[in-house]
């Protein structure tokens, strides 16, 4: 795969304006994929302490000669200290965090005993929670990003497509998500973005339905949610198929969703409210009576995690942005009928919006 390359060396600086702009002197990152977008280390380990005129990187002996090459290769001016137990890693971040008179904390992403454990070590330092500060810069994708996870969306086009004759052979909901997980990563993925939902006949009616070992039937709706990883980036995608018609009453249900898919996605453009995409899809479901089947958001954001910013519901509050990677799902569920919900992954351009997901709306297989 021929991707542009990842712009990880501007983004220390783009948060060091960030700390400035919000009166704290440095930021201790804790969560993985926040640490990953900083200095792209893909270990599963870390701590970034992130000042304005410092920036310290700690992690365990395993990985003592990944870090330091995985930043190198970033171009991430960082210290890098090894702590082989965790009572010295919590000595190094000490002896650097005692320099700050404040310390800001990714208080979404710690527990509340760990925030007691890191009182207890940066004695005299005030901790304050500093918000969303990395997940803000990671909201809009440079073109490396985009490309990671228009290649993602790619490999799972083409598992799924490549498929679709097995759900005529009554498998079973679970033997098909484990062939689709196994196609994808056949095909260059290095794991799932969640695990699939593979939903058929009543199960299709919960929106979160798991695989089981019912067997796919005939003339029934099935929902096939699933997304896969390339380089850390994630896609997500969800098609609804049937093997024969399915019935009038399931025909109808899809063609609502399908147009109110349409809609929503028409609506997804630069400057755009996020709660006016999610209102444009559902005004439509509401119009065929079945608002109150449609009981999730419209979309959420896509990157380093399956659900990110920007969210896409009635109640947010961003506004759409050039580089937002986001995505338009709506659904209905009716118990005793089934459910359908049809899900893109675009990426909002400065003349509109790109779908990155590109397989077939086709209903009866």
């Amino acid at each position: 795969m021929n991707l542009a390359p990842l712009d990880v060396r501007s983004r220390l600086s783009r948060l060091r304006e960030r700390l400035a702009t919000s009166d704290l002197p440095a930021l201790l990152v804790t969560k993985l994929a926040n640490i990953r977008y900083l200095t792209g280390f893909t270990g599963s380990a870390a701590t970034l302490l992130v000042a304005g005129d410092d920036v310290l990187f700690v992690t365990d002996g395993r990985y003592a000669t990944q870090a330091g090459e995985q930043l190198a290769a970033a171009g991430v001016d960082a210290r890098v200290e090894i702590g082989i137990t965790m009572a010295a890693q919590r000595e190094t971040l000490a002896a650097a965090v005692s320099a700050y008179p404040r310390l800001g904390l990714e208080e979404h992403a710690i527990t509340w005993a760990q925030q007691r454990e890191y009182e207890g070590a940066f004695a005299g330092v005030e901790l304050v929670p500093a918000g969303t500060l990395v997940e803000d810069l990671r909201r809009v994708k440079d073109a490396g990003e985009v490309d990671r996870i228009r290649a993602a969306c790619a490999i799972a086009d083409d598992a799924f497509q490549a498929l679709l004759g097995r759900l005529a052979a009554g498998i079973t909901e679970r033997q098909f998500a484990l062939e689709l997980e196994f196609a994808m990563r056949e095909r260059g993925a290095s794991g799932n973005s969640f695990d699939p939902i593979i939903a058929a006949g009543p199960n299709a009616a919960k929106p979160h339905a798991r695989p089981s070992d019912r067997p796919i039937g005939r003339n029934e709706l099935v929902v096939c949610d699933f997304g896969c990883i390339v380089d850390g980036y994630c896609s997500d995608m969800t098609r609804t198929v049937s093997i024969g018609d399915p019935g009038v009453e399931a025909r109808r249900l899809y063609e609502v969703v399908l147009e109110s898919q349409a809609t929503g996605r028409a609506a997804v453009a630069r400057d755009v409210e996020c709660a006016t995409v999610d209102k444009a899809a559902r005004d439509v479901i509401a119009a065929a009576g079945w608002a109150e089947a449609f009981s999730h958001s419209t979309g959420h954001g896509v990157g380093l995690e399956i659900h990110e910013a920007p969210r896409v519901a009635s109640t947010a509050r961003d506004t759409l942005l050039v580089g937002d990677v986001v995505t338009v799902e709506p659904g209905v569920y009716l118990p005793g009928v089934g459910g359908v919900r049809i899900e893109d992954t675009l990426v909002v351009t400065a003349a509109g919006a790109d779908a990155l997901t590109l397989t077939p709306k086709d209903l009866v297989l």
